[in-house]
């Protein structure tokens, strides 16, 4: 395999043309930090290791061995990983890809799981999480520290559950749990939202409300694209014919692709929210722009007959000419005659606008 680096726009995509498995390094990388859980009925090994061939040498003394790699920067790391537990290039080609659907994909004698997971900040941001469950052993690889498999270490380290005593399956088994329940509490955090967003709708005047919304559901199509592929993944992970996946798992798998089911019926929900208290936005923004409008049109509509009146009575015919050229301007109330017709004219527009409706209740 040969590494290749890419610019800042090709992050994390091979250039066209680019031989299948080839690993296109980000230059902006994280040193990869290699953690290893090594563990059985009788106790747990806990190491930070230098390499991948420390890691390797507590497989061969324990019933499962999980390594947890941080940061995909080094390519020298990936290749001996490839080499020390036989990954496919393909496989490992889609690790540094980060831009991977989650999936199931069967290489022989193991199987490679890409998936999704989440953390909320100023935005929701996502981050792919690559797991590869062989005999005896689990790999999960990801370009930032921090992860929400805290939960699953602290139940090894304390032997809590039934952990300890299964095979590399279950813990993949509960890694992909994990990253699957930590969509609930994003969940219920925009359930928080959109009630909130709820309020502004119907009080707020300006665009803010508009360009929450529009973030809301962003972020709701992007869980949505996550989580949809995962519903696929947990059924075939039921029934694929491998020895890898033993029969108690696939039991407890059903329980996983239940959560699935459920995030996804509440995601289409609050998307559906969304999308109403959008459309409902949008109407209220166009009705007070039609008040607007009503408004300014009723106001030119009352100052064009004062136009008019202003513009005949502003001609300035020589009255001694003839005494048709404008007899009232030699008259002595002609200017309160004039002020008068403007005020009556008004007034009646307004007498006439306020019985059809159009100011108040008619």
């Amino acid at each position: 395999m040969t590494a290749r680096r890419v610019g800042r726009r090709g992050r994390g995509r091979n250039q066209p043309g680019t031989p299948p498995g080839t690993i296109a390094i980000d230059p902006q990388a994280r040193p990869p930090a290699i953690t290893v859980m090594a563990f059985g009925p009788d106790g747990l090994v806990e190491r930070t290791c230098s390499d991948i061939g420390e890691a390797a040498a507590l497989r061969a003394t324990h019933a499962v061995t999980w390594v947890d790699v941080d940061g995909l920067g080094d390519e020298q790391v990936l290749s001996a990983l490839q080499q020390a537990f036989g990954l496919h290039p393909l496989a490992l080609e889609d690790v540094v890809g980060r831009h991977q659907r989650p999936k199931l994909e069967v290489y022989g004698d193991h199987i490679f799981l890409p998936l999704r997971m989440f953390r909320a900040g100023d935005g929701l941001e996502d981050e792919q999480l690559s797991l590869f469950l062989g005999p005896g052993y689990v790999l999960s690889l990801q370009e930032r520290y921090g992860d929400c498999l805290d939960p699953v270490r602290e139940n090894l380290r304390e032997g809590r559950g039934c952990l300890r005593e299964h095979g590399a399956d279950f813990l993949a088994y509960t890694l992909l749990d994990a990253v699957v329940d930590q969509v609930f509490p994003l969940l219920e955090g925009y359930d928080e939202r959109i009630e909130r967003l709820e309020d502004q709708v119907f009080s707020a005047t300006g665009t803010r409300p508009l360009q929450d919304l529009q973030r809301t559901r962003h972020e709701l199509a992007l869980l949505r694209r996550a989580i949809w592929p995962l519903r696929e993944l947990a059924a075939r992970l039921q029934r694929e014919d491998t020895p890898l996946v033993t029969a108690p798992t696939r039991t407890y798998l059903r329980d996983t692709y239940d959560h699935v089911i459920q995030q996804l019926d509440l995601i289409e929900g609050q998307r559906e929210l969304v999308g109403s208290l959008l459309e409902t936005l949008l109407t209220i923004l166009s009705n007070r722009l039609n008040q607007t409008m009503k408004v300014l049109t009723i106001i030119g509509t009352i100052f064009i007959p004062l136009g008019v009146v202003a513009g005949v009575y502003g001609m300035n015919f020589d009255t001694e000419a003839s005494p048709w050229n404008m007899p009232e301007l030699g008259w002595a109330f002609g200017y309160p005659f004039v002020l008068a017709l403007m005020a009556s004219v008004a007034g009646g527009l307004l007498l006439y606008f306020w019985r059809r409706g159009w100011l108040g209740r008619g």
